[in-house]
């Protein structure tokens, strides 16, 4: 309850920022000079994502914008650079439920020879349909979580090579939602059921195991970046309750009711954008990874969350699912 009343507020916690703190905000107290900083932020056509490129670009730094729709990352590109016209912006195609695309995407990153400071995984899908991906997961599952694991997993070395030419910590945000803590069980024996059986699916339980799977990702990775001594931190994050295009497939009275109920909950969406800038930039936390962190403070994931023996496990089954669509090993 006290927890519910300090976030009406928006009282500050450790950090000096809260749950009313704006992404422009924070950036603007960390006093760091983005210029020299090269991002990479799925999911920037709308919302959270888009926010955050904003203010990213305001503050210097150039942005990659992979996108399905390209045409809707153009007119992101085009909305910031209408207002910081010095903004380097390169839009480029990546399907995040297509393992083939991100592998591509990242061929064709790698060809451009660009450094690579940052990289946001912020691209999420709640889809109330059920659908498989090309590569036999279950689609939400492939968006939100593997779709970004390959990502991440293939963008590693140039970020270590980024931080070690240039002396500047990468770092990498995964965006999830404290909806993670509503899974429990078995999340890949789950991840099976709905994969072969359609019956068995809930778009709501699917979308938390998803998040889910977002921290589990970011803990299993903090723990692998610390045994390659690479100066590359991991973060996971929850932006807050924000109604955006994420909730597209589930508008109905239903919705409509809940978020109207909930309205005094909602943050805006530079207040959701946030927290992902915080640990995007801040020196306060410089050096730390693995971490959970809400209303740009550190916060406790749920105890599966918290679970190194889960992490581990699904990186290793994360990996099995990838090496299996290319017969090739990682």
């Amino acid at each position: 309850m006290l927890e519910t009343v300090r976030y009406l507020m928006g009282s500050v916690g450790a950090s000096g920022f809260g749950s009313k703190s704006t992404a422009e905000e924070v950036t603007e107290a960390s006093g760091v000079d983005l210029k020299s900083i090269t991002a990479i932020i799925t999911g920037a056509t709308s919302g959270i994502g888009a926010e955050t490129a904003r203010v990213l670009a305001k503050r210097g730094a150039s942005l990659v914008l992979p996108a399905r729709s390209v045409k809707a990352a153009e007119e992101t590109k085009a909305r910031i650079v209408s207002e910081f016209p010095d903004s380097e912006i390169l839009v480029m195609a990546l399907d995040l439920s297509s393992l083939t695309s991100v592998r591509s995407f990242v061929s064709d990153f790698e060809s451009l020879n660009l450094p690579l400071n940052l990289l946001i995984n912020n691209a999420g899908k709640f889809s109330h349909d059920y659908a498989i991906s090309d590569d036999g997961i279950e689609m939400t599952f492939a968006t939100n979580y593997l779709g970004h694991f390959l990502l991440t997993k293939l963008l590693l070395k140039k970020m270590m090579e980024t931080a070690k030419d240039t002396g500047i910590q990468g770092r990498i945000v995964n965006v999830s939602s404290s909806i993670h803590s509503w899974f429990s069980g078995d999340g890949l024996r789950y991840l099976q059921l709905i994969t072969n059986t359609r019956s068995r699916y809930d778009a709501t339980r699917a979308y938390a195991l998803s998040k889910l799977a977002n921290v589990l990702h970011i803990k299993e990775l903090a723990h692998r970046l610390k045994k390659m001594e690479a100066n590359v931190s991991a973060y996971c994050v929850h932006p807050g309750i924000v109604r955006t295009r994420l909730t597209r497939d589930r508008e109905g009275i239903v919705t409509d009711l809940v978020f109207f109920l909930a309205s005094k909950l909602l943050k805006t969406i530079p207040q959701a954008a946030a927290t992902t800038c915080y640990v995007a930039t801040h020196p306060r936390v410089s050096g730390v990874s693995g971490k959970y962190y809400a209303d740009c403070n550190e916060a406790a994931p749920s105890k599966l969350g918290s679970n190194a023996d889960e992490a581990r496990r699904l990186w290793i089954a994360s990996e099995a699912m990838v090496a299996q669509r290319f017969k090739t090993s990682l």
